[in-house]
């Protein structure tokens, strides 16, 4: 549970994180998207979580479909539940799922072993701020429990904010990828 100072300096943090977001979105190059391609090469072979842009967030797309190996997008199971992971490929047919995000129809589950995660602010720790619901934490955490996954948070470099609040909750990323480059976390 999430204190009451925490959840509003998150909620302050949001705010400036969106609008960061927004800046470098538009000023984004129309492929950011050279270093995550970079980044999943090395991950041939292996099951890869994506997700589909949704606002103003980075396009993983790119990196996505030219990925040698499996990719899946997380579907949403209910509120407080972790992510489950759905087949994808580009010619999947989509469906509107929870908050918007675009969802396979149909397609085999899986359990991804890289997750692109996408994000509202990154720091300089290699934690992030997502939009608020815990998904990805407790998804991250539960597949932590489970064996070796790695998480690779996909932003603009813009997005990054020297040190953003946390609590127990929070997972922390284990690189960050940028139109700029790729920064590694301990």
């Amino acid at each position: 549970m999430t204190s009451e100072p925490i959840a509003e300096a998150k909620k302050a943090a949001r705010r400036a994180g969106y609008a960061a977001r927004r800046t470098a979105h538009a000023a984004a190059p129309p492929d950011p998207s050279r270093h995550l391609r970079a980044e999943l090469a090395a991950h041939a072979g292996q099951v890869v979580s994506g997700y589909m842009p949704i606002h103003s967030e980075i396009d993983p797309l790119p990196a996505m479909a030219a990925h040698d190996g499996p990719v899946c997008v997380p579907v949403i199971m209910g509120k407080g539940r972790p992510l489950a992971f759905r087949d994808w490929t580009p010619d999947s047919r989509m469906i509107e799922g929870a908050f918007g995000a675009r969802i396979p129809e149909a397609g085999a589950w899986r359990v991804p072993e890289v997750l692109i995660v996408p994000m509202v602010a990154f720091d300089t720790r290699g934690y992030r701020l997502g939009y608020g619901g815990g998904f990805y934490d407790r998804t991250l955490a539960a597949l932590r429990k489970a064996g070796p996954v790695l998480a690779v948070g996909y932003a603009y470099a813009g997005q990054e904010m020297s040190q953003l609040p946390t609590d127990p909750n929070d997972q922390r990323l284990d690189a960050v990828v940028t139109e700029a480059g790729v920064r590694r976390f301990a």
